[in-house]
């Protein structure tokens, strides 16, 4: 159970919200922004209902863990804490101010968020967790089709590999 608890946890945070979904790893240093690029940033963000978003994601990943591992839900407090420590919108907003800032230009900024304020945009935003989810569901369920394939590639190139020593 520990092991999968530690693996879970892994997870969880790998799947981290949608909002991060394609932040670097290791995002570089903040870098000095002018207030209008700041503040271009910032309306993105906002209109995109980025906070919400984060919260939803965070309880979205959580109910799925429970329901798939029903041993996890006695968990579900200490992953919540730790992801509203380390994962909420208060926490990663910055981060994210700077993501979006050395992402886009501020007239860049500004026309996305005119178009999220627009039906077609609000309707983009309310949709987009579901395309996510749908695109990962798809990339799984091809995986987990296809393993067999994969694992055999795998077994083939290690028997035609030499062994190896480890001193």
């Amino acid at each position: 159970m520990k092991n999968y608890l530690l693996t879970m946890a892994a997870a969880l945070m790998l799947a981290a919200p949608t909002a991060m979904a394609q932040a670097p790893a290791a995002p570089a240093a903040a870098q000095p922004i002018s207030n209008s690029l700041r503040k271009a940033a910032e309306e993105a963000l906002e209109v995109a209902n980025t906070e919400k978003n984060i919260a939803t994601s965070i309880d979205r990943m959580l109910a799925m863990q429970t329901q798939q591992n029903p041993n996890v839900k006695a968990m579900e407090p200490v992953f919540r804490e730790f992801f509203n420590k380390y994962m909420s919108w208060a926490v990663i907003k910055e981060d994210l101010v700077q993501l979006y800032a050395r992402e886009f230009t501020e007239k860049e900024l500004k026309e996305m968020t005119k178009f999220y304020q627009t039906l077609v945009g609000r309707k983009a935003l309310e949709k987009m967790p579901i395309l996510m989810q749908g695109g990962m569901e798809i990339g799984q369920r091809r995986m987990q089709e296809h393993m067999p394939e994969l694992q055999q590639a795998i077994a083939e190139k290690m028997k035609s590999q030499p062994p190896t020593t480890d001193n």
